[in-house]
């Protein structure tokens, strides 16, 4: 029966020490690559996580562009109806107030989605990112490129331009 015993629960090796050491030497070194893997892959996670976050809201903040770029338009048109219904001959000012009152809405409606005009008075320097020149007349004044007149006004979203302002400017000779 003794026989049986040996059989079925094997001795260990004598140098069941150096062995098991070993073993333990190369699981724990497993063990560190897959801990490091792990690492790696988690940064690699929060680092697309942040993108995805940081694309979103780029792209919630520019979705509405086309939109707005059309509503400029209406915009300009509704200043120069203005304009020209503000004519001392020109008896409509019932109709002169509700285009006044329908350009106010909509300027408040583009302010409140971040879009802002471009400053541009005469006097300005010319800057070709925010500035589009149609016309420049050389001067022996001008020391650099400067905005005469604005001839339609520019708009920005958010720190982006969406339409340039169409300038005149004088530039040096």
């Amino acid at each position: 029966m003794e026989e049986d015993h040996e059989k079925t629960n094997p001795q260990p090796p004598t140098n069941n020490n150096e062995d098991t050491k070993k073993l333990l030497d190369t699981e724990k070194k497993i063990n560190q690559d897959y801990l490091t893997k792990l690492q790696y892959l988690q940064a690699d996670f929060e680092n697309l996580k942040y993108r995805f976050n940081r694309e979103t809201e780029t792209i919630k903040k520019h979705c509405n562009e086309r939109i707005i770029t059309e509503l400029l338009d209406i915009v300009d048109e509704l200043e120069l109806a203005l304009n020209a219904a503000k004519n001392p001959q020109n008896k409509n000012q019932p109709l002169i107030d509700g285009v006044e009152m329908t350009l106010k809405k909509l300027k408040k409606l583009l302010e409140q989605e971040g879009v802002t005009q471009i400053p541009c008075t005469q006097g300005t320097i010319f800057d070709p990112a925010c500035h589009n020149a149609i016309t420049a007349e050389e001067s022996e004044d001008a020391s650099a490129c400067i905005v005469i007149e604005e001839i339609r006004k520019g708009y920005k979203i958010n720190d982006k331009v969406l339409r340039p302002s169409i300038v005149r400017v004088t530039k040096p000779k």
